[in-house]
């Protein structure tokens, strides 16, 4: 076990923290949680794409489902995998959950950040994704929402997290890649217009819910750690920029978005 005053010294010196003897149990459980938001959620994205592999409307988009569907699983293994090395017992949560789970809800329900498994996913993979349009805008939305927060990571306090997450993150622009070329095909097409906006507002709204409350304790508790370098707030700010930028390009209007801080436990939920 660290020594509180050493650990910091490190991680204020700019130094990154290479195993779990280096760590106080306060730092190791506020990392084991992050690291297991992103674990879950990496491995349900991965389970509710699956079945969009058959369903794609060309070949060449069945290949590129099931590459998509490769990488989340992949990047739910090497987050798992650093669960492990710091003594979580992976076998058991996971057999623990029905990571499959999704949720039978009317089309434009928002369940602001609510939890309803006992996993650590980010509750957008609760919703299902019924059409090729939510397909795309799930990616379009959730995975560029996912990479904001994982800009974060690059730079944390943790070695092994900062070295996995470079290959994860290179995967995530891929996916998010192939969500914006989809969107402004769908946008542009009057045929789809209309239908890839309201599928639009419906994913965008879901998304804003991830990033977690303004100022919160945990978040102060991951900043101070460097396992975070922003404010919830900023990394949502971040994003919903960029997609107004986009969305300014492709047609597409953004819709309003109101918070339900009441209902938003104090912490941020993490990506896969």
């Amino acid at each position: 076990m660290s020594d509180p005053a050493r650990m910091m010294a490190m991680i204020e010196r700019g130094e990154r923290l290479e195993s779990a003897e280096e760590m106080t149990p306060d730092y190791r459980e506020a990392l084991v949680h992050l690291l297991t938001m992103q674990a879950d959620s990496e491995l349900a994205g991965g389970y509710g794409y699956v079945s969009w592999i058959m369903k794609a409307p060309s070949v060449e988009e069945k290949h590129v489902v099931a590459q998509i569907v490769k990488d989340e699983i992949r990047h739910a293994t090497v987050m798992y995998g650093l669960l492990a090395d710091l003594g979580f017992d992976v076998e058991r949560h996971v057999a623990a959950h029905d990571e499959t789970f999704r949720m039978r809800i009317e089309a434009d329900a928002d369940i602001g950040t609510k939890r309803i498994t006992a996993d650590k996913r980010v509750n957008i993979f609760y919703y299902p994704i019924d059409t090729w349009a939510d397909f795309i805008f799930f990616n379009f939305c959730m995975d560029r929402g996912a990479g904001h927060q994982l800009e974060d990571v690059r730079q944390c306090s943790y070695g092994p997290w900062v070295r996995a997450i470079e290959g994860i993150f290179k995967e995530e622009k891929f996916h998010i890649r192939h969500g914006e070329y989809w969107v402004k095909k769908l946008a542009e097409d009057p045929a789809t217009h209309d239908e890839a906006q309201r599928t639009f507002e419906k994913w965008y709204v879901r998304t804003m819910n991830i990033f977690g409350r303004p100022g919160s304790a945990k978040n102060r508790l991951y900043r101070n750690y460097r396992l975070k370098l922003r404010d919830n707030d900023e990394v949502r700010q971040a994003f919903a920029t960029e997609v107004a930028e986009l969305c300014e390009k492709f047609g597409l209007t953004v819709p309003e978005w109101k918070p339900k801080w009441s209902e938003l436990p104090d912490e941020a939920q993490i990506p896969g």
